[in-house]
């Protein structure tokens, strides 16, 4: 850990003078000298066999190729999306759109036409990369009825058709990339309901990966399953470049199934393991169930929700490692601190650890913007190299996100201890964390309330053993008709993906007020907790509930 004693509550960059700016193609192409016939990446089927393999020089050959390709249809700067899961040529499109110097648009595979749309619209894609279908989602019959509508989206090109991928990978491009140059854009949820695509630059996805992974202690002797989402930053920049830089190999597989994955993690030794605490949790579970030991496990990390002492203990005894926690958010390329493999159990189970390198951290009064004493509440605030540029055509979101002294205004609330390590005390903004996954409630809320038998609503996060947090909907009705979870469901399936999907349908007749007529969202989930709604209505999968005292 830094040997600090802070007087406030501000941490200063440590880790010396910042390294020279970096974009991805640099990376790959340090990584490629550095480690060169090495095994870089795994590509590892459903039934958890090997399929391709790509040496590190092999994942620089073919980026080029792919970047060549890319170059001969799409002018530099141009926006092209990405609409598929953990498949190798995602990795391969990352990286040929970075020695492209193009700026590539993460889309979740579980996405619906209204969403797609939007992302394709807000971020002016002239391209989608997609594959045909993943978990059910008909992926390919989304984007063509969606791009029918949009005649600025000029290439619809499957990733499994090489052929038409490839396509141009003769004709020889040469551009010029800058570390300060948008590699990404990444779209978390806002709370006007409309999704803000975050501008996330070379230099920052790659520092931080850098940073990230070597805290871990990830090096060329490393190998892991990367099973976490690649359109999330976690996923596509700590993960992936973080193992490229310091030459692991990555086994790259396609979606997380715990079964499959605990298999290859036991079948190839691997020692490092990621994961949100759900994951981490089925992992252990399975092998548990099959009186199985990863030993050989030496490097751990998670994030997006808190690591019980209980799964911290139970991580220790089946894996050997301990598990070390990432806090950020996608606007700072990820990472803003993150715990050290030594800390304490206490550190480790109820901190989010000490700052990355060359990042400043502070705790803000959330009225005054002024640095707060240690150990008082405030918010989290951020200033470093890993900064997003800003968000999409959204300059009135980035000047409240980012103010004009450099710090970005996370929105959680937390405090910070003489040595610099952070805890989280709660959230200024409303976003719901489940099973790592941040979700928004009023583009959920705006969803819910085009169904005609809907007056009101107020969707608010309650707590879940498992996943943290379950997202419950509550609801008034425009009249005495009150549909029933499985319609309601079906409705919102229509325009949002699984996971947005209100996992509690409860009807309010009196909703708590603030004097100023505003919904109290607070006292509906401490109502929740306390238990003041009984069920209404229960089926498999979801649970109609009402008020306590109503008809």
């Amino acid at each position: 850990m830094y040997k600090t004693t802070l007087k406030e509550s501000y941490f200063p960059a440590q880790g010396g003078e910042l390294p020279a700016p970096m974009t991805i193609g640099d990376l790959l192409q340090s990584s490629a000298t550095a480690y060169g016939a090495s095994i870089a990446m795994k590509e590892l089927l459903v039934d958890g066999s090997f399929g391709r393999q790509w040496s590190f020089e092999n994942l620089l050959s073919d980026a080029r190729s792919l970047s060549n390709a890319l170059a001969s249809r799409h002018p530099q700067k141009a926006r092209i999306a990405v609409f598929a899961n953990n498949v190798p040529e995602w990795i391969l499109l990352e990286m040929g759109a970075a020695l492209a110097g193009l700026t590539l648009v993460t889309v979740n595979p579980a996405f619906q036409r209204k969403e797609l749309k939007y992302v394709l619209e807000q971020s002016e894609a002239e391209a989608i990369y997609f594959v045909e279908q993943f978990r059910g989602n008909p992926i390919g019959e989304i984007v063509r009825d969606v791009c029918k509508d949009l005649p600025q989206v000029k290439h619809q090109i499957q990733l499994d058709d090489l052929d038409t991928l490839f396509d141009g990978q003769n004709v020889i491009s040469s551009r010029i990339v800058s570390p300060s140059d948008p590699a990404q854009i990444q779209y978390t949820s806002g709370t006007t309901g409309f999704p803000k695509g975050a501008l996330l630059h070379h230099h920052g996805l790659v520092r931080n990966a850098i940073e990230t992974m070597a805290r871990v202690g990830l090096d060329a002797s490393s190998s892991y399953v990367h099973h976490m989402p690649l359109f999330h930053t976690i996923g596509c920049a700590a993960l992936a470049l973080g193992g490229i830089a310091h030459g692991a190999t990555m086994l790259l597989a396609p979606a997380f199934d715990p079964v499959m994955i605990a298999n290859v993690i036991d079948r190839e030794q691997t020692d490092f393991v990621s994961g949100v605490p759900t994951m981490l949790t089925a992992l252990i579970s399975e092998l548990e169930r099959t009186h199985r030991k990863a030993g050989y496990v030496q490097h751990m990390i998670s994030g997006g929700a808190m690591v019980s002492p209980q799964l911290c203990r139970k991580a220790q005894e089946v894996f050997g490692a301990s598990v070390q926690i990432a806090y950020g958010q996608t606007e700072t390329s990820p990472v803003i601190s993150q715990t050290w493999a030594d800390d304490d159990v206490t550190d480790l189970t109820e901190t989010i650890g000490q700052p990355s390198p060359f990042v400043e951290v502070s705790i803000r009064d959330v009225n005054t913007n002024q640095v707060m004493p240690i150990g008082e509440q405030g918010e989290i605030c951020c200033r470093g190299y890993n900064v997003m540029t800003g968000y999409n055509n959204n300059s009135a979101a980035t000047a409240d996100t980012i103010h004009s002294d450099g710090w970005l205004h996370t929105g959680d609330l937390g405090t910070m201890d003489s040595r610099g390590y952070l805890r989280i005390t709660g959230r200024k903004k409303e976003m719901i964390i489940r099973g790592g996954e941040n979700l928004f409630p009023v583009e959920i809320e705006n969803a819910v309330l085009e169904h005609p038998d809907v007056h009101e609503c107020a969707i608010v996060g309650v707590p879940d053993p498992q996943l943290g947090e379950q997202v419950a909907c509550f609801m008034s009705a425009t009249s005495d008709i009150r549909p029933s979870d499985q319609e309601l469901k079906h409705f919102i399936r229509g325009q949002l993906s699984p996971q947005k999907t209100p996992s509690y349908w409860i009807w309010v007749d009196n909703w708590p007020m603030t004097g100023s007529g505003k919904i109290q969202k607070f006292q509906l989930r401490d109502q929740f907790v306390e238990g003041r709604f009984k069920k209404q209505v229960e089926r498999p999968g979801s649970t109609i509930l009402q008020q306590s005292g109503s008809s």
